[in-house]
């Protein structure tokens, strides 16, 4: 057997594969760990001893036997505790100087051993593909081939086998690289799945934000001015600020609509319940049911539509008395999810779409998806409902994405290299059968086997579909025994084959103790093999230790790639999972948050605008009690929204200059043209809109400056008012003496203490105080 054993390809694995032990998802990743550090291990150690093992024979002395010892330990040690860790971070410095350590263990000894020792240049190229970039590591591969070219040619090696030789370096080369690099991604998809997870309720999160503040951040911003609009008006002019004040009650009826439908579209209703309630329902109605739920991996709002149109078709069929039967389909076709539910007892002029039927508003809501819907009773008394809705992309799909690449980018490099692997294997195992004999007959029995052993490899083993524990993958791996084996009788000693390729493959279908066993048997099998054809006792141990080391690599890139396949859909679902966790908590905290707090903003507004031309007094109180509701309500926004919406900092100045010329404020503007980057603009915007805000809330204020200016490596901006001192009621937002820094742990409902955590992420300082003059002043100093 050559020690070029054979790797099998590991493209293009089905994602549905079931994985040896890999039956509890919670443990898979950590097993990961412990097998592939396993075979890590085995194989570059199983290298390391064999390559001692035919070299010692031909050592002279102790030392020589210990300076071979002492240099293979070396460069395992390296191997296996630096390069092969997963933790390792193999751009570093120590890895380049570990590299240098390597190169030197593996060259040097060349000059006392000669070719006995080449077969270590596996080392060198091995870890330089890993630490080095595409081109750089495949430049060094083509450096340590040459050499090894170059040593065999100097010590007189035979064409033949400095062939043999030239292409079991780079199989091993690239045997090292795969196990290594495997390995690192298995760890990396393990450690990405709570980022994963976390970037997906991210990228929801941007989505409530812009609903947020596309539908209720600018109607409660707008409540709120005109609030404080009003709480001025209403000493000058009781009909202006009426008006304000039905505008305000239009504008909280409207928000209040808006986050019913917000809310409502978020809430996800559960397909599985549905089934499972309908199910119930109509084996208590004594109606023979069958459901066949199909639905798969879908989005949330796929999902919920579903089940509405469940519910509904449901009722629909309980409204029957004559029904005895009734099937429920869900099932994937063509890109789309469809849902049909049929059931008897219905005449042809079924009333079920009669107008203002539960039915009649389905149509809508399933084009509104892209969808198609129709219900109809046909001649033979069946009714059937039938609901077609395309699969889209989901939110939070572009994390999992960008997940997928990486395990997707892997995987193109394996299938680049896996094919050049099988070439090296059966080359390889044709320049050791040139060694054994020339005789044709021998060498195309050996050929025929090994073209047949790879095309079953290649067209069954690696197919995406393969189900890998059936009676087909058995009756397949008897196949490849006997294409192993049966060259054996005719060929005696001259046998040159792949036990590597079946023992692998059976490790991956046979259940584990099994597999395992018919591991053992072959190996014990073919190290007899080797003592019957005359092989003294270190080729028996080297050819066998081969052997070993390839089935394990063999396993092991099979087995890792598709684990990393499994993970990387593992990945996803954790991740729609924590997607559906935070819409529904994001829906909960919407209505309970703000739905109260809307609807108590209509009614005390509409009662101000009663009250005000009966009792002034009462309605500054209802409308002071609005501000507070209107704050709070801004609050609740800003803590679901979580701050990810980007505001308009123009758009922001022009709205604070024309809201306090409203309020008959003297306004004087300062702004920077310049390009600011996108968080210190949102800042500013919302330092902008909450400084205008609290101007608004002092009655005596007459003038105001806002400006903003470049600062030594920063950027400044100052809202400044008067009327702070004269109005002795009202009282500053933050009642300092001085201008002090606004401390960080300010009540969440206060909106300029909420600005001093925004400011400070940034690198900034918020301070706010009365100054000398009695002016208010608002300063906010960010870096930019």
């Amino acid at each position: 057997m050559s020690p070029v054993a054979a790797l099998e390809p590991a493209a293009e694995l089905s994602a549905t594969a079931e994985p040896r032990g890999t039956t509890a998802a919670d443990r898979r990743p950590r097993l990961a760990a412990y097998l592939s550090a396993a075979i890590i291990f085995v194989v570059i150690a199983g290298f390391s001893v064999i390559g001692v093992v035919n070299l010692l024979p031909r050592s002279v002395g102790t030392f020589h036997a210990a300076y071979a010892v002492l240099a293979a330990a070396g460069l395992l040690a390296i191997q296996l505790l630096w390069f092969s860790r997963p933790t390792t971070r193999l751009g570093s410095t120590a890895s380049r100087v570990l590299f240098g350590v390597v190169v030197a263990l593996a060259y040097v000894p060349l000059l006392t051993f000669g070719v006995s020792w080449a077969i270590m240049l596996v080392y060198v190229g091995g870890t330089a593909l890993l630490i080095f970039p595409a081109r750089y590591g495949w430049a060094a591969v083509v450096v340590v081939l040459l050499s090894t070219v170059v040593v065999y040619q100097v010590f007189g090696a035979s064409p033949v086998s400095t062939v043999y030789n030239l292409f079991g370096t780079l199989f091993y080369v690239l045997v090292f690289y795969l196990l290594s690099r495997l390995a690192r991604m298995v760890r990396e998809l393990h450690a990405a799945r709570t980022e994963l997870a976390q970037r997906a309720v991210a990228e929801q999160r941007l989505a409530f934000a812009r609903d947020l503040h596309d539908l209720l951040g600018l109607s409660l911003s707008a409540i709120a001015l005109k609030g404080e609009l009003v709480s001025r008006l209403m000493r000058k002019s009781a009909e202006r600020a009426k008006a304000e004040l039905s505008e305000i009650t239009a504008t909280a009826q409207r928000t209040l609509s808006d986050v019913r439908a917000v809310s409502h579209g978020y809430r996800e209703l559960s397909l599985e319940k549905e089934s499972r309630t309908a199910e119930g329902l109509l084996s208590a109605s004594e109606i023979a049911v069958q459901v066949h739920l199909d639905q798969g991996d879908l989005p949330v709002q796929v999902r919920t539509l579903l089940a509405k149109v469940l519910r509904e078709g449901v009722t629909n069929v309980l409204r029957y008395s004559d029904v005895e039967h009734c099937e429920i389909d869900v099932r994937h076709q063509d890109g789309k999810v469809v849902l049909e539910i049929v059931n008897d007892g219905v005449a042809a002029d079924d009333p079920a779409l009669a107008p203002g039927s539960a039915l009649t508003a389905l149509p809508d809501e399933v084009a509104a998806l892209g969808g198609r819907a129709s219900a109809k009773a046909g001649p033979d008394g069946r009714f059937r409902l039938r609901v077609e809705v395309p699969v889209p992309g989901r939110p939070g799909e572009t994390a999992a994405r960008d997940a997928g690449e990486r395990s997707e980018n892997t995987s193109k490099q394996i299938r680049r290299l896996l094919p050049v692997i099988m070439m090296l294997m059966g080359i390889g195992a044709t320049a050791h059968l040139l060694q054994l004999t020339p005789r044709p007959w021998e060498i195309a029995l050996v050929l025929g086997s090994i073209v047949a052993l790879l095309a079953l490899q290649f067209s069954y083993f690696n197919r995406p579909s393969t189900q890998l524990r059936s009676a087909q993958s058995y009756g397949m791996l008897l196949v490849q025994a006997c294409l192993i084996y049966l060259p054996l009788l005719p060929l005696g000693p001259a046998w040159v084959s792949l036990p590597g390729l079946l023992i692998g493959n059976a490790l991956l279908v046979v259940p584990p103790v099994a597999g395992w066993a018919f591991f053992v048997v072959n190996i014990a099998a073919y190290a007899e093999i080797q003592r019957m054809s005359g092989a003294d006792v270190a080729s028996t141990i080297f050819y066998t230790a081969a052997t070993v080391m390839t089935s394990l690599a063999v396993f092991g890139l099979l087995w890792l790639v598709r684990l990393v396949t499994e993970l990387a859909s593992t990945r996803r679902r954790l991740a729609e999972m924590a997607l559906a966790e935070e819409r529904l908590r994001f829906a909960r905290d919407l209505h309970d948050l703000l739905g109260m707090s809307l609807s108590a903003i209509a009614l005390k507004s509409e009662l101000t605008a009663r009250v005000l031309p009966l009792d002034r007094d009462r309605a500054a109180a209802e409308l002071t009690e609005v501000l507070g509701l209107t704050r709070q309500a801004l609050s609740d926004v800003r803590s679901v929204a979580s701050g990810y919406r980007e505001l308009s900092l123009d758009g922001e100045s022009r709205t604070a200059k024309s809201v306090l010329a409203a309020a008959d404020v003297r306004v004087r503007m300062e702004m920077l043209g310049d390009d600011l980057p996108t968080p210190v603009r949102t800042v500013l915007a919302v330092v902008l809109r909450e400084g205008v805000t609290n101007v608004l809330r002092h009655s005596s204020v007459e003038s105001c400056e806002i400006a903003m200016r470049r600062t030594d490596g920063g950027i400044s901006l100052d809202i400044v008012n008067d009327g702070v001192e004269r109005d002795g009621a009202a009282e500053p937002a933050v009642p300092e003496p001085r201008a002090v820094a606004v401390p960080r742990d300010s009540s969440p409902g206060s909106g300029i203490g909420n600005l001093s955590h925004r400011v400070a992420d940034l690198g900034g300082e918020l301070t706010a105080g009365v100054e000398p003059d009695g002016r208010f002043r608002l300063r906010a100093v960010v870096p930019a």
